[in-house]
């Protein structure tokens, strides 16, 4: 029964991307289109182009980028939802700002965050990381530290635990179901972004290199750049689940009992 079930599983997971795959490369295969190459010219360019000195000068500079950005909104978002869900009067306070803010789309604020002296470099797209990022993993903590029950709160009352240990036992835990689901939604943002703020001003980077190949007409190098960013997503997401399953391993066996009972 294991080994069914894992065939079975294996056939979920990758059926629908190899069908996509395999329909990409037959319906592309006599492409004469400049814009829309064949697949097969594309996986060629993909090989010469990034498996070589291009993925140590592009892209492992985007995914420091990405992982400083992504970083610093889990740092900015977590704490500052714990301080406003922990407090009715600042949530009140805060709660028109922060809907105004998390309304307004971060491409939009690269200007200013050039403007108000972060300049063209690194920490411009840092910054750019984190305006977007920080709202998913802000939002969902607020909400799961007012979603912890007043009993529990009561009791770490009761038994006079100090405000770190009710906040590392009670408010991160209670709440870390949401945060994780924040982190999850910031995810994709982030690796957005990181593409959108390099294609405005930078060296290097995998958005620089596909909008330099577009601009050069090499079209199915700037394909294949997609291509690379979409396997980075996929191996970001593979690895937020095993992060999730490590941290929230007391959770998913609280629901897997609820769901045999």
């Amino acid at each position: 029964m294991t080994v069914v079930r894992l065939l079975r599983r294996t056939v979920v997971v990758l059926g629908l991307p190899v069908a996509l795959v395999a329909g990409w490369w037959y319906a592309s295969a006599d492409s004469e289109n400049f814009l829309f190459p064949p697949l097969s010219r594309i996986l060629v360019a993909l090989r010469e182009t990034w498996v070589g000195p291009r993925l140590v000068d592009d892209v492992v500079p985007s995914l420091l980028r990405f992982a400083g950005g992504y970083t610093g909104a889990l740092v900015l978002g977590i704490g500052l939802g714990v301080l406003i869900g922990s407090f009715r009067w600042l949530r009140a306070l805060t709660e028109p700002v922060l809907e105004f803010l998390r309304a307004i789309p971060p491409p939009v604020l690269i200007p200013i965050i050039i403007l108000v002296g972060f300049g063209l470099g690194h920490t411009m797209k840092v910054t750019v990381i984190i305006t977007g990022c920080i709202w998913p993993v802000l939002l969902n903590t607020v909400e799961g530290v007012r979603s912890v029950d007043e009993v529990l709160r009561d009791t770490c009352r009761t038994y006079r635990l100090g405000r770190l240990a009710t906040l590392r036992h009670l408010l991160l835990r209670g709440a870390s179901p949401q945060i994780m689901t924040g982190a999850r939604q910031a995810l994709p943002i982030g690796i957005i972004l990181t593409v959108i703020s390099e294609m405005w001003a930078a060296n290097e980077g995998i958005g620089f290199t596909v909008v330099q190949f577009q601009r050069s007409f090499r079209y199915p190098e700037m394909w294949s750049g997609v291509i690379v960013l979409g396997l980075i997503g996929v191996a970001l997401s593979l690895l937020f689940r095993l992060a999730d399953r490590w941290v929230l391993a007391w959770y998913h066996g609280i629901r897997a009992v609820q769901r045999e009972g």
